[in-house]
């Protein structure tokens, strides 16, 4: 398998070795980022994005590379992430094939693939490797970092292993430690690509190639984004107008069905099943409570961070509401100054929970439906709320800048959270 690298990818030399949290070290290892807008004199305009499992570091269109990123819509000149104002670095996670070094990648001790030669990889690891990119630019403090579900993981790892680091954070559906069940689902997607013939110990090639491991374990990733409400709401039980022939009666025949193959087609071969593997792990091993003694919250409590911003999706169960709260709260608990958490999940598709130290009052936001379930069958998802700003609502004015012209119409609920406009443009409520 080859990588896969975007146009006009940057990339950093890690020191070399580069210690690995359990154990071993890289040499020569390098790190896959791109960035948007200027550096300011001060310094002090810096935000960190660091990725989830599988995207790779092109967030949005940049000099280097003018095809559309995975975050378009929140990334660039006069958008939520206003580019004209934030210097904004994206890195690719260490142990990936977009570009970082990973398993994909050749071993310059042998001269192959590192393959299963490549040393365990934590969450931690990927946290000291951005760590070293963001030094490198010269940036003493970022204004903020921000981690999407993986990289939610590795944000914290981040703050939590190099205190002063960051003023504020966002993360959106993270988890200071993984759960059990979702321990269990990553199981699976790792054994199903395991049992797999074709992955022979991980000695695989274009030619062969375990597509059918790994296409199992994307659908059953992708199973877990959505609660069984929302699946039902998408699509019910609507049949495919399909040919299917009679000697494969077990083929495709709902439109559920036809969804998730075709997530998984997209995604096989596009992302290699080592890295996959080795990233799939890296997050079960994860858990913040290493750092306090057992305890999850007082290891969220020791991170100091001026603001902070959780957000989490009702229906995702691969990482639950349950841990967005225990974020908001173990962050609230570490604060220098007394601080509380509010928020109120009452027909909240996308809550969301404000920790600002020193604050009479948090805030509580949300992207609200007029249906309680996502994509009815009979109808067309309606149209936001459109609200007024509220002085001192979410995300801080000094974070994001007013936005306009986004519609749910387009995007899925569950993706609300990480393509909406900045939430005081929206349906806010204080949670007061």
């Amino acid at each position: 398998m080859t990588e896969f690298i975007p146009p006009g990818t940057r990339f950093h030399a890690l020191p070399s070795p580069f210690p690995m949290k359990r154990g071993g070290a890289l040499h020569g290892a390098r790190i896959a980022y791109e960035t948007w807008g200027r550096l300011n004199a001060a310094g002090d305009n810096a935000i960190l994005i660091v990725t989830g499992l599988s995207p790779d570091a092109h967030a949005a269109r940049n000099e280097g590379n003018g095809e559309e990123g995975w975050w378009e819509a929140m990334l660039g000149p006069g958008k939520p992430i206003d580019t004209d104002r934030w210097f904004v670095i994206c890195v690719n996670s260490l142990g990936s094939c977009k570009g970082s070094t990973g398993p994909a990648s050749s071993n310059p001790a042998s001269g192959e693939l590192y393959r299963l030669d490549f040393p365990e990889l934590s969450i931690e690891d990927g946290a000291n490797a951005a760590h070293a990119v963001v030094q490198a630019l010269g940036i003493g403090q970022l204004a903020c970092i921000i981690g999407n579900s993986m990289g939610g993981m590795t944000a914290l790892a981040y703050l939590l292993l190099h205190p002063g680091s960051a003023r504020a954070h966002i993360n959106i559906s993270g988890s200071a430690q993984a759960l059990p069940f979702s321990i269990a689902i990553r199981s699976l997607q790792r054994e199903a690509i395991r049992l797999d013939p074709a992955w022979n110990q991980g000695h695989y090639d274009d030619e062969r190639y375990p597509e059918s491991g790994m296409r199992m374990a994307r659908k059953l990733g992708v199973i877990t984004y959505r609660s069984a409400l929302e699946w039902d709401g998408r699509f019910g039980r609507v049949r495919l107008e399909s040919d299917r022939p009679d000697e494969d009666p077990f083929g495709l025949e709902f439109q559920v069905e036809s969804y998730l193959e075709g997530h998984a087609r997209r995604f096989v071969r596009r992302f290699d099943p080592n890295c996959y593997l080795y990233l799939s792990r890296s997050m079960d091993w994860f858990d913040l409570a290493e750092y306090a003694g057992g305890d999850v919250m007082q290891g969220l409590a020791r991170i100091r961070v001026e603001r902070a911003l959780a957000i989490g999706a009702v229906t995702d169960i691969l990482f639950p509401l349950q841990q967005q709260e225990q974020i908001a709260q173990g962050l609230a608990r570490g604060a220098r100054r007394p601080s509380s958490c509010r928020w109120n999940r009452r027909r909240a598709t996308t809550p969301s929970w404000w920790i600002s130290p020193g604050s009479a009052r948090q805030w509580r936001v949300s992207w609200r439906r007029s249906e309680p379930s996502p994509y009815p069958r009979d109808r067309k998802p309606p149209e936001l709320e459109w609200g007024t700003t509220i002085p001192g609502c979410l995300p801080c004015p000094s974070i994001f800048p007013a936005t306009t012209g986004w519609s749910p119409r387009s995007t899925p609920p569950s993706r609300w959270a990480t393509t909406a406009p900045s939430p005081m443009h929206c349906a806010s409520r204080c949670a007061n």
